[in-house]
């Protein structure tokens, strides 16, 4: 079975307020099981349009991707997300 990935590059535009976005979240990312593999950090454009964070969380499967979003758990911290930053998020099936 092929893992699941977010993929997600945020500008946060209040710093102190996404930090309840990441508390909000972290019951959704435990009970799908994701695993971080990248979140903020160092990067560099090579191409295109950027945003100050980037994010790259591993889910079990490409299904527990989709559920960890769509979860309750989740929607409630992505109502938060949505106040203090932008972002663009996809969802993609690993190989």
């Amino acid at each position: 079975m092929a893992k699941g990935y977010w993929i997600a590059r945020v500008d946060v535009r209040d710093p102190e307020r996404y930090k309840d976005y990441v508390a909000a979240a972290k019951p959704a990312f435990e009970k799908y099981g994701a695993n971080f593999l990248a979140r903020g950090g160092d990067y560099h454009r090579l191409e295109g349009g950027v945003r100050a964070r980037n994010v790259v969380i591993e889910f079990p499967s490409l299904q527990a991707a989709y559920d960890c979003y769509n979860s309750p758990e989740y929607q409630i911290a992505a109502a938060i997300r949505h106040e203090v930053a932008d972002a663009e998020m996809v969802v993609v099936e690993g190989v």
